[in-house]
């Protein structure tokens, strides 16, 4: 049951620093609940709702956007010295203004590699690549910075438009196996609905300052590209086998297949009571086929 007391509305309003995948697809589903969302952007465009941030160019967003605001969710990566792009740039704007949360997005990355073994919340981060590193740093930054943060920690995103059917309909996929390779994954509805949730049960849920969000099931890769196969009906290619593929791959797509962990969601779904719309992979892609021309 949603705690009453604390209803989103229309007097709540959120900046959504990041107007990418995850941070659109939030900002459109907490306006169906009433409230004002404002994401951003790098560029001036013709969009209302979207208002302007990039610190590299030092382009700030106006005062006005700050008036009334109550939540703010950052999906911003760390910057290439591994700071923390809002905090860098606004931290002392924010501290002024009455916050009751803010949220940032991070990356089960900074767990490291755990041979397939199970992660959650209580391990300690060991990040085993520069990128991780760079977000475990901003996690810190954000942890430090006395403002009521939450931090939520995601595996491999997809939902529709982004998903490996896409991805096979494009010719853009490689079907490739590796023996005992397992990843976790999160459908970008969860994402933006678990957050919903923690925000709207936050007075009588136990606080915790950082959260797993990944579904139930931790599979291999070729499990999920042989179901997206199946629902297209689409003949899948021969299967290459990882050693003979990664002499092909680029840098950034063989470090996606360095680490091997399963993401426990148990805090999130057991102990917080958060209810996953989409348990696992296939149920996922169910829905991104509909999104499928």
């Amino acid at each position: 049951m949603i705690d009453l007391t604390s209803q989103l509305t229309s007097k709540n309003k959120f900046l959504v620093f990041g107007g990418g995948f995850s941070g659109d697809y939030f900002a459109k589903s907490i306006r169906k609940k009433g409230c004002i969302a404002l994401t951003s952007s790098r560029s001036v465009n013709n969009d209302p709702q979207s208002f302007v941030f990039d610190s590299e160019k030092n382009e700030l967003p106006k005062d006005s956007i700050f008036e009334g605001v109550t939540h703010i969710l950052s999906c911003i990566p760390p910057d290439k010295n591994g700071r923390d792009p809002v905090l860098k740039s606004l931290k002392n704007k924010i501290i002024n203004l009455p916050i009751k949360w803010i949220g940032y997005l991070s990356t089960t990355g900074v767990y490291g590699n755990t041979y397939g073994n199970w992660v959650s919340e209580e391990d300690l981060p060991n990040p085993f690549q520069e990128r991780s590193q760079r977000r475990l740093n901003c996690e810190k930054e954000w942890i430090n910075s006395n403002l009521p943060i939450q931090i939520f920690r995601l595996p491999g995103i997809y939902g529709p438009g982004r998903s490996t059917l896409e991805s096979i309909k494009n010719k853009k996929i490689k079907v490739i196996h590796k023996e005992n390779q397992i990843f976790s994954r999160i459908h970008v509805a969860d994402i933006a609905n678990a957050i919903i949730y923690l925000i709207q049960n936050k007075s009588k849920l136990d606080f915790h300052p950082i959260i797993n969000i990944a579904d139930d099931e931790p599979c291999s890769q070729i499990e999920v590209i042989r179901y997206g196969y199946k629902l297209l009906g689409l003949k899948m290619p021969k299967i290459i086998l990882f050693e003979e593929a990664k002499k092909d791959l680029s840098p950034i797509a063989q470090s996606f297949w360095i680490e091997n962990r399963r993401v426990s969601n148990k805090l999130l779904c057991e102990k917080l009571g958060y209810k996953l719309i989409y348990k696992n992979y296939k149920e996922g892609l169910n829905n991104c086929l509909v999104s499928i021309k």
